[in-house]
């Protein structure tokens, strides 16, 4: 295996189990789904039953997927949909240092952009992409479709369910 290979190996492993560990700390930490659904709905996402249960399953579900570089740019799509939300819902309020009150938007745009990073370059040799043959795909096109994907599915979620409590608390 090249360095490269290792390199890509450990990026996907280190922020797919990174997303994932999030979605089962929403499954199953502290507030359990309910207290999720309670959170976005705080945030202003309506339907937060519905929200909890799509950041949760998309957590685990890409994040898994990304880990073991399988279908590598639908893969980074869930990534960077779920990073872009974060951050049009509640990050980009606060900066851009993670430190910051409320966190800034300096980690979640680390990882939508590992995401995309990985789409371009492909998962490595060290990935079931490559072992399925699928991996010659890689490039502008997997970047596309990982950016159009995650960042038209964010923007369509966010236009349909969100609503910016700070704006109508200040009308």
């Amino acid at each position: 295996m090249e360095a490269a290979d290792f390199g890509l190996l450990m990026l996907r492993a280190t922020v797919g189990l990174t997303v994932m560990a999030n979605g089962y700390n929403k499954l199953f930490g502290g507030g359990r789904l309910p207290g999720t659904a309670r959170w976005f709905e705080s945030m202003g996402l309506r339907n937060g039953w519905l929200q909890a249960r799509l950041a949760c399953t998309t957590e685990l579900g890409a994040g898994l997927l990304f880990a073991l570089g399988l279908l590598t740019p639908l893969a980074s799509a869930g990534l960077i949909g779920l990073m872009v939300v974060t951050i049009l819902v509640d990050h980009r309020f606060n900066g851009f240092f993670v430190f910051r009150k409320g966190e800034g938007v300096e980690y979640v745009t680390v990882l939508a952009v590992a995401a995309a990073s990985v789409a371009a370059i492909g998962p490595g040799t060290a990935s079931l992409d490559h072992a399925f043959g699928w991996d010659e795909r890689n490039g502008w096109t997997s970047l596309a479709i990982a950016v159009v994907l995650g960042v038209g599915a964010a923007v369509v979620q966010v236009a349909l369910f969100w609503r910016n409590p700070r704006k109508v608390a200040n009308t």
